[in-house]
């Protein structure tokens, strides 16, 4: 099953139908969705889904798989999101790399010990998602504010599981961004260490100043530039791969979020002419 995803994203959410039906803006290359929010419905939901998905590409982005999580992996779940993903031909699957569920859910997206050990472990759940979901587990790299019993960096940890579990990435730049202030690092460096061979697409989205040193991942807010700033020097270092806006909160007019999503597809397309011409 073919990759097909390319251009820029929008991320679709319930509350948003009414606005996007019955024909879906056709400036979004394509959507994504999180399966647990669409795998139980039935009735207008489930038609409104289907007229989406007969529009346009789409990929799903996960909240519940705890990957890195000590509870085994709930192989219900992954059989139903396999028939959800069959369904509706859809060919990626990704998730945070992260855990939410420890003997019961969390509610919140947890950080994973940066260790060697918590590397293989990761590693093998992934193998064992893949063979359930015959598909590619996509992972993405998460904001976090805590880093308990680190032996690694954030960047040889992600590093790591990429390599062992031989699995593709979702480059998030916001969390980037925001794990760089928060933790005090160069987020160019880091971009600059990624393997690029792994980036499958990524996410871009606004965060929540709590302090000059504390930011928080809310995708309830505008880009910021530093943001697009760093977007841009991400598909100059790697390749320029598809990008998809998130906006789960406080969500604004649709012309809006369609300004955002176009200002991806500025920025692609300034880099690509650029590397065409020989500019760095």
């Amino acid at each position: 099953m073919a990759f097909k995803l390319q251009g820029a994203g929008l991320g679709l959410r319930r509350e948003m139908l009414e606005d996007v039906l019955p024909w879906l803006p056709g400036s979004v290359d394509f959507w994504e969705v999180a399966p647990e929010n669409w795998i139980p419905l039935g009735g207008t939901f489930r038609e409104d889904f289907n007229h989406c998905v007969n529009q346009a590409v789409f990929t799903t982005h996960g909240l519940s798989l705890s990957i890195g999580g000590p509870d085994p992996l709930d192989h219900r779940f992954l059989h139903e999101l396999k028939q959800f993903l069959d369904r509706y031909n859809i060919a990626l699957y990704s998730e945070h790399l992260s855990y939410c569920c420890a003997d019961g859910h969390l509610y919140d997206l947890m950080p994973v010990p940066f260790t060697e050990e918590a590397v293989s472990y990761i590693a093998e759940r992934v193998k064992i998602v893949q063979d359930i979901l015959e598909r590619p587990l996509v992972l993405e790299n998460v904001s976090y504010y805590i880093a308990p019993h680190q032996q690694l960096s954030e960047l040889e940890f992600i590093n790591a599981v990429l390599s062992e579990a031989n699995c593709k990435m979702l480059l998030d730049v916001n969390n980037v961004y925001v794990n760089s202030i928060n933790h005090r690092y160069d987020p160019y460096t880091f971009i600059d260490g990624l393997p690029s061979e792994r980036i499958v697409y990524g996410h871009i989205a606004g965060h929540y100043e709590e302090a000059e040193d504390l930011r928080v991942d809310t995708h309830g807010s505008d880009v910021i530039e530093p943001v697009w700033d760093l977007l841009a020097h991400s598909y100059r270092k790697h390749h320029v791969f598809p990008t998809l806006l998130e906006r789960d909160f406080n969500i604004p007019a649709l012309d809006v979020l369609l300004d955002e999503v176009q200002r991806i597809k500025q920025i692609q397309q300034s880099v690509h002419d650029n590397k065409q011409q020989g500019v760095a």
